[in-house]
């Protein structure tokens, strides 16, 4: 039995509903973790995770097509809905289809920078997080998919997905600084660009993927497309360069290997083991030094999975809910936990798209 596939039935018996996975009930760490059970039923067929998904759907939206918890007040809060647009697919009921529309009508008053980049919440001014794109996009694209306004959610993305990387690029990398600060006003904000700090590993991880899952779904000539390519294309050289070349995983600050008590960050790596994945299916990139360093990264992640005196596998060495923080050391000494939520549905992205292959669902 392949890894993905025993990860995913121990994820079920320690959560036998997605609601029992922290930190709450509806947020994107389920829309996270549902989208690694979607792709694995994807290749798999398997009824179990296709009802393991569609049993949150329907214990969130009414019949009338109301979602109780969701609130609108950020894109992490979106997130979990992108699910949603999933389960209309594949259903067609109608309450789906009526939630989700609710969902995207939030868009059309979300706040925004002068440049048209997304607030990441509404309780923080002008800030635009490279993490935030990953929430919002998710829902935004597949509504524009499965539900409809697909001209509207497709260029909306695109925009979103430039907007951010003429804000938070690095020099002329494609690593990205975890955020930016509209009028300079966040207390991590550099006075000068407004961006933060440091390269995270986690939030890169988050603009990496949204990156490669839009490109799987843009048409091959779609307006923009090309730019994105470049885009991801210039990331994955650059994720390359910096990858340790001894266990195959990435720096929770990316772009400072050996600095001091910098770590190897297991959520971001498999984020960037999928999107690798991911751009080679596409064939955005190829050759053998991509193929080993994902064969690497694939070999050091399941080093991080281990199994507990109970029997269960659990994901050493990342961090939960860190947001944008002002300097280095408080990146490097935030607290790490085993079985950080975002690292679980990461490795059960990353381990499916090593073992079955990735989707252009």
């Amino acid at each position: 039995m392949k890894n993905a596939v025993i990860f995913a039935e121990d994820l079920m018996k320690r959560y036998p509903e997605a609601d029992w996975y922290p930190y709450k009930s509806w947020s994107y760490p389920q829309g996270f973790l549902l989208w690694g059970f979607i792709r694995l039923y994807e290749k798999t067929g398997r009824d179990d995770f296709y009802h393991y998904v569609l049993d949150y759907c329907s214990h969130h939206v009414t019949e009338e097509g109301e979602i109780p918890e969701y609130t609108g007040i950020s894109l992490d809060d979106i997130m979990a809905a992108s699910v949603v647009t999933w389960a209309y697919y594949v259903t067609g009921e109608e309450k789906f289809k009526k939630a989700a529309e609710k969902v995207r009508e939030t868009y059309e008053t979300y706040p925004r920078n002068q440049d048209g980049g997304f607030w990441h919440s509404k309780d923080r001014p002008g800030e635009m997080w490279v993490d935030g794109l990953f929430m919002g996009l998710m829902f935004l694209t597949r509504f524009g998919k499965y539900v409809g306004d697909k001209e509207t959610c497709f260029q909306e993305t695109i925009d979103q997905l430039k907007i951010v990387f003429a804000r938070c690029r690095k020099d002329q990398t494609g690593l990205l600084y975890h955020a930016y600060s509209e009028g300079k006003k966040a207390e991590w904000a550099n006075r000068i660009t407004g961006c933060s700090p440091e390269v995270w590993s986690e939030g890169l991880g988050w603009y990496a993927m949204i990156l490669a899952e839009v490109l799987a779904l843009l048409p091959e000539y779609y307006q923009g497309r090309d730019t994105l390519e470049e885009q991801l294309q210039l990331l994955c050289r650059d994720l390359q360069a910096v990858q340790d070349e001894s266990c195959g995983l990435w720096y929770q600050v990316v772009d400072k290997p050996g600095f001091p008590r910098n770590f190897y960050d297991t959520s971001g790596s498999a984020m960037f083991l999928y999107t690798l994945k991911k751009a080679w299916d596409l064939k955005l990139i190829s050759g053998p030094d991509y193929q080993q360093a994902m064969e690497k990264a694939y070999q050091g992640i399941l080093a991080k999975c281990v199994r507990g005196m109970d029997g269960s596998i659990h994901v050493q060495d990342a961090s939960n809910g860190l947001c944008v923080q002002k300097n280095y050391d408080i990146y490097v000494d935030y607290t790490r936990t085993v079985d950080a939520q975002e690292a679980v549905a990461a490795v059960l992205w990353a381990l499916t798209a090593m073992e079955e292959g990735t989707s252009r669902s």
